[in-house]
C-alpha cells in the first residue's frame, strides 16, 4: 500500500498513540478497519430513480461500486415491504479506505459551509465513529450542476480500539476536526 495518508499513519500516527496510551505491544495500537458509507432513500416519492442516483452518487465519491440494501421487515406506516430495496452502501477497506479517509478530512469536510469541527460524542462505546454528511456537495468529485436530489449519508468508522478515547486519540492524530465545544461547556461553569 503506497498511499501517502497510510505512510502518515505509520510514521507519526502509531509513535504518537504508543507514547499517549503508553502501549507495550505494536499490535495494541488501535488503527481504522474499515470505513461504511450508507444512504437510505425509502422515504422518496420515485425509490427506484432515487437509488439508482444514490448508488451512482456513493461509488462517484468512494471510487467503488454500491450495494443495495434491503428492508428486513415490512413496515405499513412506512410503506414499506420486507426485501424492498430501500438504500446503498459501500464498504472501504485497505487502500480505498485511507485514500476516502484523507479527501474527507483533508478536502471534504474543511467545504462544509460554517464548520466548527465534528462532534466528538458520536462514538459508540465501541471505538467506532459515525459522522452524518447532509448531502455529497461537499466531496470535490460531485459536479454541482449535475445534482438530481440532496443524497445524505452516514460515514461509520470502524477502529479495532476497545474504548471511545482511544479511538478518539486514533482519529485525532489522523487528523479529524473535532470540535472544541464539549471541552469548552465543560469548563465555562468552573469559571
Amino acid at each position: 500500500m503506497n498511499n501517502e495518508f497510510y505512510q502518515h499513519y505509520k510514521e507519526r500516527v502509531i509513535p504518537a498513540l504508543q507514547e499517549q496510551h503508553g502501549y507495550k505491544n505494536i499490535h495494541q495500537i488501535p488503527k481504522v478497519e474499515k470505513v461504511v458509507i450508507n444512504t437510505s432513500v425509502g422515504s422518496q416519492a420515485d425509490v427506484k430513480q432515487a437509488l439508482e442516483d444514490a448508488k451512482a452518487e456513493l461509488s462517484l465519491i468512494s471510487g467503488q461500486k454500491a450495494a443495495e440494501t434491503r428492508a428486513k421487515k415490512s413496515i405499513a406506516n412506512f410503506k414499506l415491504r420486507q426485501e424492498q430495496a430501500i438504500g446503498a452502501k459501500v464498504t472501504l477497506r485497505g487502500a480505498h479506505m485511507y485514500e476516502f479517509l484523507e479527501r474527507l478530512i483533508k478536502t471534504a469536510l474543511p467545504r462544509i459551509r460554517d464548520f466548527r469541527g465534528v462532534s466528538p460524542k458520536a462514538f459508540d462505546g465501541n471505538g467506532n465513529y459515525t459522522l452524518g454528511v447532509p448531502d455529497q456537495s461537499i466531496f470535490p468529485e460531485v459536479e454541482l450542476d449535475k445534482i438530481k436530489r440532496n443524497i445524505g449519508f452516514d460515514v461509520t468508522i470502524v477502529t479495532s480500539a476497545r474504548t471511545n478515547d482511544e479511538a478518539k486519540s486514533l482519529l485525532s492524530e489522523m487528523g479529524m476536526p473535532f470540535s472544541d465545544r464539549a471541552k469548552k461547556s465543560a469548563a465555562a461553569p468552573a469559571a
